[in-house]
């Protein structure tokens, strides 16, 4: 029954915004902008770049919104854009480096050693702090759920280079999460 609410009243805001009905933009806006800031932030770093890459992509969606079919989740549409937005913000200033070099990489990543007493802000931090090729793979497809050949059209790459990124993505969190762990660990012997 909750379920039906909810979907009755996103609903009613998306035939609103159809209307171009600026309280029912409002309210979208409202309901949808601080999970949508996040995920912004994930990608550009920057809080102000955020909320330009966060307010241009609810531009696009007020201006495409017509385009959504209930076909899937709505936040999901929007997520989307937001991403788009976000890639597009990071080509733009130049600061999306993705390596294209592809070696062979022979460490597989063992993730038992890591600690499973990370906070969530810990995890968020250390993906913050890979370089930028490797933080948009990563976020691409371990967080919002993106397929190798997604990320390789969104991003004019291969999928193996994709692929790559990923693992060494996810090499490098395993080496910074040991490091931490390792220090934790030393300070708290002292």
């Amino acid at each position: 029954m909750q379920f039906k609410i909810y979907r009755a009243k996103e609903d009613e805001l998306i035939k609103g915004c159809l209307r171009r009905d600026r309280s029912a933009q409002k309210l979208l806006y409202d309901s949808y902008s601080s999970k949508m800031y996040g995920l912004c932030y994930r990608y550009v770093k920057d809080s102000m770049e955020a909320e330009d890459v966060l307010v241009t992509a609810f531009m696009k969606v007020f201006e495409k919104i017509d385009q959504f079919k209930n076909e899937g989740s709505f936040e999901g549409w929007i997520r989307r854009i937001v991403v788009n937005e976000a890639l597009t913000s990071l080509r733009r200033n130049r600061s999306m480096y993705i390596e294209t070099e592809l070696e062979q990489v022979d460490y597989d990543p063992n993730y038992k050693t890591v600690s499973d007493h990370l906070e969530v802000e810990d995890l968020i931090q250390v993906v913050n702090e890979l370089p930028t090729g490797y933080r948009i793979v990563f976020n691409m497809y371990a967080i919002d759920g993106y397929s190798h050949k997604e990320i390789a059209e969104s991003l004019g790459i291969s999928e193996n280079t994709s692929k790559s990124q990923l693992c060494r993505a996810r090499t490098y969190l395993q080496k910074i999460l040991k490091e931490q762990e390792w220090m934790a660990n030393k300070n708290f012997s002292k």
